[in-house]
């Protein structure tokens, strides 16, 4: 049992260590694929760059928004109480 353990074991890593000398060997990356592949990672940076400063700008347009809402709720209850003292005067 453990021979057959150690045997497929070894075939295990013998097939691993053959395919990563293939795939390494095989294939290199040339120049313009590298200045590609950096020019993505600019391209990404840019836009992540980008995406966090719209997040900014949304989270503080929504607290903007929500003080106004605010405010107003406080001008409609103002008013309101207006009306009822003006009610109140008038009869």
């Amino acid at each position: 049992m453990n021979i057959l353990k150690v045997v497929r074991n070894t075939a295990f890593v013998a097939v691993f260590v053959v395919t990563t000398a293939l795939i390494s060997g095989c294939g290199g990356v040339s120049d313009a694929q590298m200045q590609q592949l950096n020019d993505l990672r600019s391209e990404v940076n840019s836009l992540q760059t980008k995406a966090d400063s719209l997040k900014d700008e949304r989270s503080n347009l929504e607290k903007e928004l929500s003080e106004k809402n605010a405010k107003l709720q406080q001008c409609e209850k103002d008013k309101q109480e207006t009306q009822a003292n003006l009610q109140k005067m008038g009869q």
